[in-house]
């Protein structure tokens, strides 16, 4: 039994049976990959995947049981990598980050840019998605870090720790009708809506609101950044639903904005890491610098199950 025998089967389930796939994403080829597992499971004296021919359609019981084992086993080996970079070079090394187009955008660039200040050795990748895009790229080990609003605490092997709360923003032109009178979820029905795609920035807490008083509204566009909703509303396609902290008066002059939060509820974003995975310090101190709550104690305790 090897490792690369243990990678060939993670990959395999990750990549639905497709061993062209893996083959590809780990450089290597096909009946490398299908003699490496059928000699790991002639080793454990189990057949790990179910075959139709020469082909993988899933996993057997067995398999269903070893695949967890699998899955630790190759993260416990990555963390005693980690554990051994921590003591031999402290300041260097790779922070990778996983975060929506929202928080990308406005929220971190204040803490990346003191994380550079402290730990300029240490180089940042710093990945875009969709909430369930960016839990997978935590879960699969190509993020440490990762930040979203929607989706993370759905996932039972994710940490996910609250760091911040915000609300949304009505977005008009100057002169706006909605800008006279409150502001109700009936007057805003009667216009054409520009906001975030399903799953995005809060969207979940805007469709839920809308269905609470049975109004079906007019989503006219939907967009993943916030600066695409502004755009559109710029030129007259419909009212804007932003987060609150990707309005700025002073670069946003020609828009106004509307406190929405008594209509759509206050939203939670998380910070999450993976359970059971090795931190290095700086990796702590990046969490710190985004959330001053998030103390490297509380985040162990977190990891702890405390």
């Amino acid at each position: 039994m090897n490792f690369q025998q243990l990678r060939y089967v993670r990959e395999t389930a990750r990549s639905g049976f497709n061993l062209t796939e893996v083959a590809k994403v780990l450089h290597t080829s096909q009946p490398g990959v299908s003699r490496q597992i059928r000699e790991l499971e002639d080793e454990l004296g189990i057949e790990i995947f179910v075959r139709a021919g020469k082909r993988l359609t899933g996993l057997t019981e067995p398999g269903s049981g070893v695949l967890p084992i699998i899955e630790r086993i190759l993260l416990e080996t990555h963390n005693l990598k980690r554990a051994g970079h921590e003591f031999s070079s402290e300041q260097t090394g790779l922070l990778s980050i996983a975060a929506t187009h929202s928080q990308a955008r406005y929220a971190l660039p204040a803490a990346v840019q003191e994380f550079r200040s402290h730990f300029p050795d240490v180089r940042l990748h710093l990945h875009q998605g969709s909430p369930s895009q960016v839990a997978e790229m935590l879960l699969s080990g190509e993020a440490d870090v990762a930040i979203a609003t929607e989706a993370l605490s759905q996932y039972e092997d994710l940490v996910a720790l609250p760091c911040y709360r915000w609300t949304h923003s009505v977005i008009v032109p100057p002169g706006h009708a909605l800008l006279e009178g409150p502001l109700t979820l009936a007057r805003l029905a009667d216009y054409p809506l520009i906001t975030y795609d399903t799953g995005f920035t809060g969207r979940t807490r805007i469709d839920e609101a809308f269905a609470q008083e049975d109004l079906s509204p007019d989503i006219a566009l939907i967009a993943m950044d916030a600066d695409v909703i502004k755009t559109y509303v710029q030129l007259g396609m419909g009212v804007g639903i932003v987060a609150s902290i990707a309005f700025d008066a002073e670069n946003d002059r020609s828009l106004r904005a509307i406190d929405a939060g008594a209509l759509f509820g206050i939203n939670t974003t998380k910070v999450a890491v993976r359970q059971g995975s090795f931190l290095r310090g700086y990796v702590y101190a990046f969490i710190a610098a985004f959330a001053p709550s998030l103390t490297k104690g509380v985040v162990q305790q977190a990891l702890a199950g405390e």
